[in-house]
């Protein structure tokens, strides 16, 4: 049985551990979104999880995962309770220290040991997917702090590029999903779609291109917006992405990398699937279909991409044949209608995620993530 590469999932859990040096012991402890876990929460889940599914479920030593579990595992504790009981950091870094030596022993035990976990390097690969995963999640919170703590400088707009060119793509059979090893069950069984003829951005749309959007009074129009998203929109008051920040010297916009002020022709995030919906209307076009979007990026026709996560058309459903693994709790529950499609990566996501058969989902009012949109036109048949 092969276990995991060693050196990549080393990488990825000292690039989770460096987190705690990046930040005070405030800042690592805050809840910086109500929608987020404290940074000192996600850098202990994962380590976490690691150790659960390595020593508990192949090898049934529940030593460390039995004292933290009540802690680590999400549906026994609420975000918004987490923080009082996480470990200062410096406890907390040694204490990844020992957990990963625990894990290590099993991984070594692994080599010699049949288990259908193990199969093909599932295990493995599930691992340093969930690390991969969260690393972005706590580049999200990142992000949430440096809102709170730093102001960008004003962006320079400048001439405005009205709309980027479209790529047309041709009617043809596709294969949607992966049977790889590394799929998560929901990419799963691999399906094939006839896609209707389509058009779709050579680009994501960007902060220039929004700003009309705003400037058109486009937060202010309710033909705009879907019923549920106007109700929303007036609700919370939702005048801009969630990222900006109006001043009297103009808008104040941080890069998508974290560091200064974002460019004009960086694309835009921070919105949510109600505030894309609403930008596609405006501008005469559409969010493209998951089904559009995945046979795009198998036929090598969307460029700048990696970007942003690029909402899509159409709720998180299973693919026909669907079966949950290794648990029921990663895709089933969110099979609910309420959440939406988000396709590609962003420039915060590890490499372990970024293929086209991938499958990112929020509810569609979900704005502090690294999410914008690509616009499509044409028939908008996924096909069947």
């Amino acid at each position: 049985m092969t276990a995991r590469p060693p050196s990549r999932l080393t990488t990825l859990r000292q690039a989770s551990r460096a987190l705690l040096n990046e930040r005070d012991d405030n800042a690592l402890r805050r809840q910086s979104h109500a929608e987020l876990s404290p940074l000192l929460w996600h850098v202990g889940h994962v380590f976490f999880v690691e150790n659960y599914w390595i020593a508990e479920q192949v090898f049934g030593d529940t030593r460390i995962t039995d004292r933290w579990r009540a802690l680590y595992f999400p549906e026994e504790c609420a975000k918004e309770a987490r923080s009082s009981r996480l470990p200062d950091p410096k406890a907390l870094y040694a204490w990844t220290l020992e957990v990963a030596d625990h894990s290590d022993f099993y991984w070594r035990c692994a080599q010699h040991h049949h288990h259908a976990l193990l199969t093909d390097g599932y295990l493995s690969a599930f691992v340093c997917q969930h690390y991969a995963q969260h690393l972005e999640t706590m580049r999200l919170a990142v992000a949430q702090l440096d809102l709170e703590q730093h102001r960008a400088p004003p962006i320079e707009f400048g001439p405005r590029r009205s709309k980027s060119p479209r790529v047309s793509v041709p009617g043809h059979r596709v294969t949607l999903g992966t049977a790889s090893i590394e799929a998560y069950d929901n990419e799963q069984p691999p399906v094939e779609r006839q896609i209707e003829p389509f058009e779709i951005a050579a680009q994501p749309v960007d902060n220039a291109q929004y700003l009309a959007f705003i400037e058109d009074d486009g937060y202010q129009r309710p033909e705009l917006w879907d019923d549920d998203g106007w109700q929303w929109r007036c609700h919370q008051d939702i005048r801009y992405p969630q990222h900006w920040r109006a001043d009297t010297d103009g808008w104040r916009i941080p890069s998508l990398h974290g560091t200064g002020a974002a460019h004009a022709d960086e694309p835009v995030h921070g919105i949510g699937w109600y505030e894309a919906r609403a930008f596609a209307r405006y501008a005469n076009a559409r969010l493209p279909l998951e089904a559009e979007w995945e046979a795009a990026d198998r036929a090598d026709a969307l460029s700048h991409k990696q970007q942003v996560w690029e909402w899509c058309d159409g709720a998180f459903a299973p693919y026909p044949g669907f079966k949950a693994f290794p648990y029921d709790g990663y895709s089933t529950p969110w099979f609910d209608g309420q959440h939406f499609m988000a396709r590609g990566a962003s420039v915060h996501t590890e490499p372990e995620v970024i293929r086209p058969s991938f499958r990112n989902f929020y509810p569609p009012t979900h704005r502090h993530v690294f999410a914008g949109l690509r616009l499509a036109g044409g028939s908008g048949n996924g096909g069947a």
